[in-house]
């Protein structure tokens, strides 16, 4: 299955494109489910339809879900406490009743990470629509999946859950409590469930659709989402320009909105595939008004992103490779780069990400590095210490 990820400032519109390109889809004869995650049923006011946690038919091949955040905090806190009980009940904790618990920040995301992963499994759909949050906590919840992995095998390394059968004689010896069975039982269900999130992240088959009005907030809004899903890997599969103002009938909207709408268009039109949503004048609502927004249905041919590793020419420097790394909006003086062991961490424009070395590059040392054309290409050098010897 694939799926389109949904995103873009915040009053954009996302909701309304989302809920149009699923429609779109499924018009084109494509089974597709809906995803949103507001708390809110904006997404069932769009539609016309409630939306909530159960998945709801909402028009041939279409389908809606918006999993109920508040219900599955309650779920995973109790089963945790039911976990957790003999250590509850020597520190003498009291537990929470299911009815006094309320989400806590991130329970939203948590939930529709979940729900991404259980409809990413799902056979019954062809394309998975994806209402993300605004862009800054999009990209975050982007990164959760990835970065709450990397924490888990800090805290809980593989090699110390594997030695699980030696712990009770360790705690004799070190004469201090060692980890419980269910921490490791849990840390080992958590990294399952997060990497199957990635799985569906990482995928070829997923890809990004912006949304944005065209203008100078949006440019800054676009040019600075494109940049943190490039760091991610995440390919951005077309722009929606949203609420476009007509270009006739000048006195009924003012000159200066229309230039500076097509002069923004012009320019994402030289990077993006660049799809126009005309304003209608009021909040669409029902297929009829998302119908009459044209709003096109998921590119199944998009590019994915790639991070290719190429032998160094002689224009890098001879002897070596080349890790190219598509950075589009990045400036010079925003980027830092630390080589840590076999992992690289890549901070640009605010975003930062730790990503391991590819296996040509772990045997190499850091030999500089260049920004051009929206790429950063990072040249490396075999390290004789580290590299086969020819006989």
């Amino acid at each position: 299955m694939r799926t389109l990820l949904i995103t873009g400032p915040g009053g954009s519109g996302r909701t309304t494109v989302a809920a149009a390109t699923a429609l779109a889809a499924a018009r084109d004869g494509t089974p597709t489910l809906l995803l949103g995650a507001g708390r809110t049923d904006t997404l069932g006011a769009v539609l016309g339809v409630p939306t909530g946690a159960e998945p709801v038919p909402v028009a041939p091949r279409l389908t809606a879900w918006r999993p109920d955040a508040a219900t599955a905090f309650r779920d995973d806190l109790t089963a945790f406490q039911d976990r957790a009980a003999g250590v509850l009940d020597l520190l003498g904790a009291a537990r929470l009743d299911a009815e006094e618990v309320t989400p806590l920040p991130g329970a939203e995301e948590l939930t529709l990470l979940r729900a991404l992963r259980d409809a990413a499994l799902s056979d019954s759909f062809g394309l998975l629509v994806v209402d993300l949050p605004p862009v800054p906590r999009a990209l975050d919840l982007l990164a959760l999946p990835e970065e709450l992995r990397r924490y888990l095998r800090r805290l809980l390394p593989p090699e110390r859950q594997a030695a699980r059968a030696l712990r009770p004689v360790l705690g004799r010896l070190a004469g201090v409590p060692m980890p419980a069975e269910w921490l490791y039982e849990t840390a080992a269900r958590w990294d399952l469930e997060l990497a199957a999130v990635e799985a569906v992240v990482a995928d070829r088959g997923t890809a990004v659709r912006l949304v944005a009005e065209p203008g100078p907030a949006g440019a800054d809004a676009v040019r600075t989402a494109a940049l943190g899903l490039a760091l991610r890997g995440l390919a951005t599969e077309s722009l929606v320009a949203s609420r476009v103002l007509p270009e006739t009938g000048g006195e009924a909207w003012p000159a200066a909105p229309v230039a500076q709408q097509r002069k923004t268009l012009a320019e994402w039109r030289e990077a993006y595939a660049v799809h126009t949503v005309r304003h209608l004048g009021r909040d669409p609502r029902g297929p009829e008004d998302l119908a009459a927004l044209d709003v096109p249905g998921a590119d199944p041919a998009h590019a994915p992103v790639e991070w290719p590793v190429t032998g160094r020419g002689a224009e890098d420097g001879g002897t070596g490779y080349v890790w190219h790394i598509p950075l589009p909006g990045a400036l010079r003086d925003e980027l830092d780069l630390i080589r840590r062991g076999d992992e690289l961490v890549v901070a640009v424009g605010g975003f930062r990400r730790i990503v391991p070395l590819p296996s040509v590059l772990r045997r190499c040392t850091v030999d500089g590095a260049a920004l051009r054309e929206g790429v950063l290409r990072i040249r490396f050098t075999p390290d004789p210490a580290q590299w086969p010897r020819e006989k």
